[in-house]
């Protein structure tokens, strides 16, 4: 595992859409598509502003993934994951990305995960944009994670902190309000990315940047899989590094 730190969160984002961008053209470069994740959260704003201005990209051969979508959500719904991507990203690419696919948590959910089960299966992911959570989820792999299950997207429980980092980052108005249940890409998945950039800026993010990068590998600290991932890079700012024995 990779770490740069950033002395704010405005270089970490520009950091790590550079490293993303440069990933992307170089699998452009060697074949027809490339297959990219991009995350969600306050933690991704300033990466994928920075990833939508990078030049020389011909993403109408990039093939868009994204990680989760709370169970129930309509695409109207402020909070809903599939419209932030659509807003902050692919309607802000120069060209429309070869295709979209987005997690739809409306409707029979365990049909939805075999879906997209099937498109990632065709598509081995070379890029994937992600951050890491409060408590140390990745996607929303909640503690205790799943680290076995083969299968490429699950149905999963939130945990009462995993809903109060949403509330806090103000994407609802109270905690009944923040649904118990999602859509998301299990942790084998994502450790099958050939890339992985991993950004995490806030003091909030100290102690779970901390047990991923040292301490013992866990799924009780779900993040720390990533020790094991030979192309991971984690930008930080000076915040989120803080607790770290750099």
């Amino acid at each position: 595992m990779n770490i740069v730190v950033s002395s704010s969160k405005v270089e970490l984002g520009q950091k790590a859409a550079s490293h993303a961008a440069q990933a992307l053209r170089e699998t452009l470069a060697a074949k027809s598509r490339a297959n990219l994740i991009v995350a969600t959260g306050a933690s991704q704003f300033e990466m994928l502003d920075a990833l939508t201005r990078e030049i020389d990209i011909d993403w109408a051969r990039v093939s868009v993934f994204h990680l989760d979508e709370y169970a129930g959500m309509s695409e109207e719904h402020p909070a809903s994951f599939r419209r932030y991507l659509r807003e902050r990203f692919i309607e802000r690419l120069p060209v429309a990305p070869a295709a979209f696919h987005s997690v739809n948590g409306e409707g029979d959910l365990e049909a939805e995960c075999v879906r997209l089960g099937a498109l990632i299966e065709e598509a081995p992911i070379d890029v994937a944009c992600i951050g890491i959570g409060e408590n140390g989820h990745l996607a929303f792999n909640d503690p205790p994670a799943d680290f076995d299950t083969e299968q490429p997207f699950i149905v999963v429980e939130l945990d009462e902190a995993c809903r109060r980092q949403q509330l806090g980052e103000g994407w609802f108005p109270d905690l009944e309000a923040v649904p118990t249940r999602a859509i998301s890409m299990s942790i084998r998945q994502i450790m099958k990315s050939k890339v992985l950039v991993v950004s995490v800026p806030d003091e909030r993010k100290a102690h779970a940047v901390k047990e991923a990068v040292e301490g013992e590998i866990s799924n009780c600290a779900p993040a720390s899989i990533l020790q094991m991932h030979g192309e991971a890079t984690l930008y930080l700012d000076t915040a989120s590094a803080s607790l770290l024995s750099l």
